[in-house]
């Protein structure tokens, strides 16, 4: 998420529950990688749709680089692990 988040930064999250959330365009959440399950990733929620009674959501990363939406396509619900709250810049790099 460069350059909003860099190495070394601390992040203060809140773990989402089981239940169903309401998910902010354009806030920051942890994400799992829908194709290497267990990585987690930080990503920006850009955009929601609802298909055949389904919500899912469009993630990018700030980094065009970033592995996001724009290589998985659109992403449920269940891949939203917890919310960015805030961000602690150490300015310790590794």
């Amino acid at each position: 998420m460069a350059p909003t988040y860099n190495a070394g930064d601390w992040l203060v999250i809140r773990y989402l529950s089981g239940k169903e959330h309401t998910l902010k365009i354009g806030a920051v959440y942890l994400v799992e990688d829908p194709i290497r399950p267990g990585i987690q990733l930080i990503k920006r929620l850009k955009e929601s749709r609802k298909e055949h009674g389904v919500t899912r959501y469009w993630v990018e990363g700030d980094n065009l680089n970033s592995t996001d939406s724009r290589k998985w396509g659109w992403v449920e619900q269940d891949r939203f692990i917890a919310k960015v709250l805030f961000r602690y810049k150490t300015g310790i790099s590794e």
